[in-house]
């Protein structure tokens, strides 16, 4: 087995996907970084809704799954693999996140709306938040590295959008009363 402890990042440095060695504090860390912790919450949300009817919420299991998948494809574009983003990602959850918008109650989204409701509604709440995190640091990325796809900030406004719809629906799905301000 090989042992987990490299010691190589012992003095506050780490390497990209390329093997430059950059300090650890660096954006493209603190992106991949906050990429791992939406993940992880993204990670409770699917243990979770494995309990919820099948009916209502199976392909919304199947996205989230995709999804997790992807999020390791973005650090490794964001850690200089030689990889490159597909188009066909932010249009799946575009697709997805304006099939469950279609199927809630008209003017389901006409207020602000207090963050909770349901464990799953709440967990996508907190996903959510990180996920726009991780897009304000996707801007200091942006500005500072030379040629990045646009599909990198793109893709990761629509997420952010996709939770927001995917806690109104599990809340909505599951009869859940919103409160609003």
């Amino acid at each position: 087995m090989l042992n987990v402890s490299t010691k190589t990042g012992d003095e506050g440095k780490t390497s990209l996907a390329n093997g430059k060695r950059l300090p650890k504090d660096d954006i493209a860390f603190e992106m991949v970084g906050t990429l791992d912790e939406l993940n992880s919450h993204l990670g409770l949300i699917v243990s979770q809704i494995k309990d919820l009817p099948k009916i209502e919420f199976k392909e919304q299991l199947s996205v989230l799954n995709t999804i997790q998948k992807q999020l390791f494809v973005l650090g490794a574009y964001v850690s200089k693999a030689d990889i490159k983003l597909s188009e066909d990602f932010l249009k799946k959850i575009e697709k997805e996140s304006e099939k469950m918008q279609s199927s809630m109650s008209e003017g389901w989204h006409n207020r602000f709306v207090l963050p909770g409701g349901h464990i799953i509604a709440a967990q996508a709440d907190i996903s959510r938040t990180v996920c726009r995190r991780l897009e304000r640091s996707c801007i200091v990325y942006v500005k500072q590295s030379k040629k990045i796809d646009p599909l990198l900030l793109k893709t990761i406004n629509r997420l952010s959008d996709y939770l927001y719809v995917l806690r109104c629906f599990v809340n909505e799905k599951l009869n859940i009363t919103e409160h609003y301000i």
